[in-house]
């Protein structure tokens, strides 16, 4: 018996590995060679692809698709209606839907996607990034990095607990659960041990 749960209108293609605690709710599909994580929330009309990797403890919300290329770390939020892509130049006379012709598109540990926002494929969302909803997200975003707008640029700064980083005149800012953050450069905020 299966240790996840999968609504009675969802499919799940036999090959398709779904880690314990997962739950897949109503219309998805997830295709017999994607491979999902403990503990996940799939929400409904969702299709995950061949090849698709989904962390551990991921909430995909409502009608995301995720397809060949992409690949969620452990913690990644997709907010309702956001889009990955996964080729670069689409035509339909001449289809390119070859796993040679599919981008990666990588999304790190604790990053999270706003409703309605596009990942255009190949690019990197690094550790705890934050889209905006809406955003068009065309090149990588660096770690804690706030971004917003079409095409997204960097809008400000927040920590892995979710606090706009607010930054003193020697480039530190703690957030509110006291973990403290360095501003490197304008496009580097790391985290200080």
């Amino acid at each position: 018996m299966a240790d996840y749960f999968v609504h009675e209108s969802a499919y799940v293609d036999e090959g398709a590995e779904i880690g314990s605690g997962t739950k897949i709710w109503h219309f998805c599909h997830i295709f017999s060679k994607a491979k999902i994580g403990r503990n996940c929330s799939i929400g409904q009309n969702v299709l995950v692809a061949n090849n698709v990797i989904v962390g551990d403890h991921c909430k995909i919300q409502n009608n995301v698709s995720l397809y060949e290329g992409v690949i969620l770390e452990d913690y990644v939020f997709c907010g309702p209606s956001m889009v990955f892509t996964n080729i670069k130049t689409p035509r339909c006379e001449f289809p390119r839907n070859t796993s040679d012709h599919y981008f990666k598109t990588w999304v790190k540990r604790g990053a999270s996607i706003g409703a309605n926002a596009t990942i255009v494929c190949g690019v990197t969302l690094h550790e705890c990034a934050f889209v905006a909803a809406g955003a068009v997200v065309t090149k990588d975003v660096p770690a804690y990095a706030i971004v917003a707008g079409v095409p997204a640029t960097i809008t400000g700064w927040m920590s892995a607990y979710g606090d706009v980083l607010e930054f003193d005149a020697d480039g530190y800012a703690v957030d509110s659960m006291g973990v403290k953050y360095q501003q490197v450069s304008e496009g580097d905020v790391r985290r200080v041990l």
